[in-house]
Order: structure tokens, then C-alpha cells, then sequence
């Protein structure tokens, strides 16, 4: 056995040098950023374009596979395909506005859950949410899988067996590039953003200049098809394969909410950042989604194994120009590329929405904790665990998954539409022009709707059942959870109540702690039962020893409270605020107390630090700390509530100091 010594660990009291795991964390990761830096929220916020390029590529990149999955639906009546395109660029430009109204009244962000949870309550909220999480874990799974199509686009099939493989792969990468930090993967993904964007560009303009000149005889097809679908389908029959159609390009319109849910990291102005963002993405998606629709139609393209059509379409465009393999292959490395980009939504959103149900209690209050690097890394973790099941599960099939992807997409929409439209009308009276903005919801609302149904109802047995069931099985698990709280929180509060009738004592005076005697020294979260109760024990359990009081907090920074330049001036104000209740408790109880604090992201390191700090100023210092505990212990409890208290312990114990857990006993 051996023994860590407490001294320093070298005769001039260097630091020791960081371990090899921690070097590689920080070679990978990057180093802590310092919260206390008033401008640390500036430099992590993004612009309009780098928000473009972080959240609008999700929905961009959706031209990839919606467009296609839409005139894959038409067969033989490809002559609606014009009509397809105008109304897939309608639909985009529609929602696009109603979540630009949805920015200005829901100016801190959140997106679904929150607009659902202040306008219909929280029972709704945890549905709109629970479908976002679902949403934003298969942005990464079906944006990966696409890409990887893309890329393979032009390689052999028998070499097709890498696929999942390698998306596998671009998943890891992509989670380490969040840990570092939200600006960080969003530069380095910018230039691909940009080359999608010129070579795309080029492909549609090139497409629909080249054939300009078959536009007559284009035209006289269209009209013939017409007339034969109306023979042969009724204008029923053509109604609702036009409406399936539609309903199955659902895809091509996923990405437009992330800009409402991801405004926390948006450059004040904030709602005007967002709305700029906002355009910048309908504009360049209703654009590139109509624009391949209409190519597909001019350029008579079908389906081919193992190839996207947008694959097809580039070949068949690149066969008359002088560079045309190169363009194929930069055009589909762009893509395929931007699918990647496009994962950044579930990275970047899907933690954010974890963290505003994990404020709600709807979820491990973990999920709100920032990493050193301020990111909201546990679900960065989840969602890339998830991602990854989805795409073994499915085998990377793209057109399973934007099923699956589909339906929550538009119940969240679905969701959204309905509670602002309900809300402008019962508000009516306020607003002189509210039939404007209720109309745009209510239209919104019909379209999403109209393809939410379809899609439940032509893919339930494709994919569609796994969803709904993955859903309703993580709306139920938030309940669980929610309940649990409400309980442990009820009988804290009860506890309180019978702590609180704390008979007044002499009085001492605060801040009259002798470091030459016995002292006790309280780690405190908050001013409530559990705090009061370790109170109370230290005293019954060590009557007549303890001549002090020093209570030590540390105030946590979490992504609930990071959202703007002095969020750490605010917390260390309710931090000082907290303890002073504790002095004014000591006071009563006639003991002389003092307190000592400090901000971090995580708690376990920072209180350390302020612990061993406390002890070289009070050499004979007692920790002590309070823990919940249940008469029937459950596994479940330790992923809900944090072992901070014995992290602690175990720390200072390692660095030769004594600290004792007292129980509050919960039934």
C-alpha cells in the first residue's frame, strides 16, 4: 500500500504534471474556457452566417433526399412535377415565416417544447419535446446515412459494405468536434458549406439554361400527362397521389425549426440574428429543392440502383461539359459533405432541448450541466449513442429513416402551428392585425398536419410504428422521472417545514470564527431542508466540539443560465444571497459563521479547490455534507440524483482531510 503525500510535490512546490489521459482530453478537447470573461459569450455566439452554416444546413441539406423521395412517388405521372416544385417552395417559405413570427415571441429560444409548454402547458411541452429529441438524434442519423450515399455514390457496390461502417466513424468525429465547442465545428465545416452551395448553384442554373429550349415540348407533355392522369385517375385519384407525393417529400422541410430552438447561441441582437438566419435558409432551400424537381423532370431522370438521382442527374449533366467527372465528383463530395454539416443541428439542438426538459425536471438534471468547455456535453453523449442505434438498427437505409425522421418532424410542427394560431386568436383584441399572423399559423398548421397524417398513414408498417413507439415510450420515461422529483422534492419541502420552527438562539457574531479552534464546515447547494437538517445533525452528532461555522457553496453555471455576458455576476449574486440565509440560521443558533464561495461549471473540482483553500485557513476544519437517501435505494436513483457529496468526500479524503456525510432520510 502506499501513500499519496499531502506536501508539494516537488522541493518548489510546482504543480504536478498533468496525466496523460488529461493531456490527450485537452490535445482532443481543448482547454477550460473561463466563464468569468464577460466576453466569453461573445466569441461562442454565432452570426448570421455561421448560423446559416451550423443550423440552416440541416435544412438545406434536406434537398439531398426530399426532392428525391417526392418524384420518386410520382412513377409515371412525373408531369406534376412542376406543380410539386412551386408547392414544396411555397410550404418552405411558409413555415419559414411562421417560425420567424414564433423567433420574435420566443425571443430566448427553445423552439417546439417551449412554445408548446408556455402556450398548451407542460403535458403537451413533454410531447413537442420528447419528438424533438427524437427529431434531432435522426438529423444525425439520416443526414450521416445520406451523406454516406452520396459519397458512394460513385463507387462500386460491392464496396457498399463500408458504408455504415465509415458514417460510423463521421459520427465519432463529429461528437469530439462538439465537445470542443459549438464554433469550433461550425468554422471548421464552413467551407464545405460554401462549396455546396457554388456547385449546386451551378448544377441547377446550368440545368434549367441547357434545356431551356425544350421547354415548349416539356410544356406539351406536361399537358398531355395531364389529361391522361385525369382519364385515368379522376381528379380525385390525382388529388391524392399528388397530396402522397407531397406528403413524402416531408423531408425536404426538417431542418427550418432548428434556428427557433438553437437562439441561446446567436449574436445579440439575438431575434433579429435568427430571422436573418432564417432567411438566408428558406431563401437557399426553396431555391435548391424546387430547382432539383424541375431538373429531375427536364432531364428525364430515373432511379438507379445504388446512386442518389441526384447522382443521376449530375451525370447526365456532366456528359456534356468539358469538366464534367470533375463536377460530378466535387458536386457529390459537396453534398455528401454538407450531410455531415447538416448532423451539427442534432449536435447543437438536441442537447439544448434536453437541457430546457432537464430545468423542467423532465429529464436527469444532468443534462443541464456545461463541460469545462461550456458545452452541454452529456447530451452531446446521448445524442450520439442514439444516433448510432438508429443507424445499426436500419442498416443506414435513408429512406426507412426519413420516415422515421418525418413524423416527429411535423407532430412538433404540427404541435407549434396549433399553439400559436390558438393563441393570436384568443388574443385577438390586443392586436390590431391579427388576422395576418393567425392565417399564416393556421395554413402552416394545415400543411403539416395534411403530411404528418399521410406519413403515419402510408408508412406505419415502414418505420412509421417504430417512431411512435420510441416516442411514446420517452414521453412516458419523462413522467417517470418528472414524478420521481415531485416526490423527493415534496418531502424536502416537508422536512423544511419542520426544520423551519428553529427556536431563536442568543445570537453570536458573524464572521468571528477562530481558526485556532474546531470548526465545521458546511458544502451547501441551496437554502432549504437538506442544508438545515446538516445543520442541526452536525450538533446533535458532535455536541459541545464545533466553536464555528463556514459555509462553502460553489455556484454552477449551467446551459439553463449561460446566455449572456453577465450570467456569472448574476449567479454569484444568488449564490452570496443563499449563504447569507445560512449565517442569518447560524446567528439564531449562536454560533459565529462566515461563508466562502465560488463559481464553476462542475462541482465536484471547484468545491476541491475551495475546500482545501478553506482548510489552509482553518487548519481545524470538519467537512461536512448532506445526502439524500431513500429506505429502498433503486438503481435508477443514482442516474437522478448526483453523487456529488461522495465525489467530494472521496477527494478530500485522498488529500489527507476528514469529511463526513450526514443522511437525510427520505421514506
Amino acid at each position: 500500500m502506499t501513500a499519496k503525500a499531502t506536501g508539494p510535490s516537488s522541493p518548489t512546490g510546482d504543480e504536478e504534471p498533468p496525466l496523460l489521459s488529461s493531456r490527450i482530453r485537452r490535445l482532443l478537447v481543448g482547454r477550460p474556457r473561463d466563464f468569468r470573461d464577460r466576453s466569453i459569450f461573445h466569441h461562442l455566439a454565432l452570426v448570421p452566417f455561421l448560423a446559416w452554416v451550423g443550423l440552416g444546413a440541416d435544412g438545406l441539406s434536406s434537398s439531398a433526399y426530399g426532392p428525391e423521395e417526392a418524384f420518386r412517388t410520382l412513377n409515371q405521372h412525373t408531369y406534376l412535377a412542376v406543380a410539386l416544385a412551386i408547392m414544396t417552395a411555397v410550404t418552405v417559405l411558409l413555415i419559414s415565416a411562421a417560425y420567424s413570427r414564433i423567433i420574435e415571441q420566443f425571443p430566448h429560444g427553445g423552439g417546439g417544447y417551449v412554445v408548446a409548454t408556455k402556450l398548451l402547458g407542460s403535458r403537451i411541452g413533454v410531447v413537442s419535446g420528447c419528438a424533438l429529441l427524437v427529431d434531432y438524434m435522426l438529423t444525425i442519423t439520416v443526414s450521416i446515412a445520406a451523406g454516406a450515399d452520396a459519397l458512394f455514390s460513385f463507387i462500386p457496390l460491392e464496396f457498399h459494405i463500408w458504408k455504415v461502417p465509415a458514417a460510423l466513424v463521421v459520427i465519432l468525429l463529429l461528437t469530439t468536434l462538439n465537445i470542443r465547442g459549438v464554433r469550433e465545428s461550425v468554422l471548421v465545416l464552413t467551407p464545405i458549406f460554401i462549396l455546396f452551395l457554388l456547385t449546386h448553384l451551378f448544377v441547377i442554373a446550368y440545368g434549367l439554361v441547357a434545356h431551356a429550349g425544350y421547354l415548349p415540348e416539356t410544356a406539351a407533355d406536361i399537358g398531355s400527362g395531364f389529361k391522361e392522369g385525369i382519364a385515368t385517375l379522376g381528379f380525385g385519384g390525382m388529388f391524392l397521389l399528388f397530396l402522397h407525393a407531397y406528403s413524402m417529400g416531408g423531408g425536404t422541410y426538417t431542418g427550418i425549426e432548428a434556428v427557433s430552438n438553437g437562439l441561446p447561441i446567436m449574436r445579440e441582437p439575438r431575434v433579429q440574428t435568427a430571422k436573418r438566419t432564417m432567411i438566408y435558409m428558406a431563401i437557399s432551400l426553396a431555391l435548391t429543392a424546387a430547382g432539383l424537381l424541375t431538373c429531375y423532370l427536364l432531364w428525364d431522370v430515373v432511379y438507379v440502383q445504388g446512386k442518389t438521382m441526384n447522382a443521376v442527374l449530375l451525370e447526365k449533366i456532366g456528359e456534356g461539359l468539358p469538366f464534367g467527372g470533375a463536377l460530378v465528383i466535387v458536386t457529390l463530395l459537396s453534398e455528401g459533405a454538407l450531410l455531415v454539416v447538416a448532423a451539427q443541428a442534432g449536435f447543437m439542438d438536441g442537447p439544448r432541448v434536453l437541457a430546457n426538459m432537464a430545468v423542467d425536471s423532465w429529464v436527469p438534471r444532468r443534462f443541464g450541466a456545461l463541460s469545462e468547455r461550456l458545452t452541454t456535453q452529456n447530451g452531446v453523449l446521448l445524442m450520439s449513442a442514439a444516433s448510432i442505434a438508429a443507424l445499426v438498427y436500419t442498416g443506414g437505409n435513408v429512406r426507412t429513416l426519413v420516415i422515421m425522421y418525418s413524423i416527429n418532424v411535423f407532430l412538433t410542427f404540427s404541435i407549434s402551428m396549433f399553439a400559436m394560431s390558438r393563441d393570436w386568436f384568443q388574443n385577438r383584441r390586443q392586436h390590431e392585425h391579427w388576422k395576418r399572423r393567425f392565417t399564416l399559423f393556421a395554413i402552416s398548421l394545415a400543411l403539416c398536419a395534411a403530411i404528418l397524417v399521410v406519413n403515419v398513414y402510408e408508412k406505419f408498417f415502414e418505420g412509421g410504428w417504430l417512431t411512435l413507439a420510441a416516442t411514446g415510450s420517452i414521453i412516458g420515461l419523462c413522467y417517470l422521472i418528472r414524478s420521481h422529483y415531485r416526490i423527493t422534492s415534496a418531502k424536502l419541502e416537508q422536512l423544511y417545514k419542520e426544520l423551519g420552527k428553529i427556536p431563536a438562539g442568543p445570537g453570536a457574531p458573524i464572521g468571528k470564527v477562530d481558526p485556532s479552534k474546531p470548526t465545521a464546515a458546511v458544502l451547501v447547494a441551496g437554502y432549504g431542508g437538506l442544508g438545515i437538517h446538516t445543520v442541526l445533525n452536525i450538533f446533535r452528532a458532535f455536541p459541545d466540539h464545533f466553536e464555528g461555522l463556514i459555509f462553502i457553496s460553489v455556484g454552477v453555471i449551467d446551459s439553463g443560465g449561460f446566455k449572456g455576458e453577465d450570467t456569472a455576476e448574476d449567479l454569484r449574486h444568488q449564490t452570496q444571497a443563499m449563504l447569507k440565509k445560512y449565517l442569518t440560521l447560524a446567528h439564531g443558533l449562536g454560533i459565529p459563521a462566515i461563508y466562502r464561495m465560488s463559481l464553476g461549471t462542475e462541482a465536484v473540482e471547484a468545491a476541491e479547490k475551495l475546500c482545501l483553500e478553506v482548510s489552509e485557513e482553518f487548519p481545524r476544519t470538519t467537512f461536512f455534507a448532506g445526502k439524500v437517501i431513500f429506505e429502498r435505494e433503486r438503481w435508477y436513483q443514482r442516474l437522478l440524483h448526483n453523487e456529488t457529496a461522495f465525489s467530494i468526500q472521496k477527494r478530500l479524503q485522498w488529500s489527507g482531510k476528514t469529511m463526513v456525510i450526514l443522511p437525510a432520510r427520505l421514506s
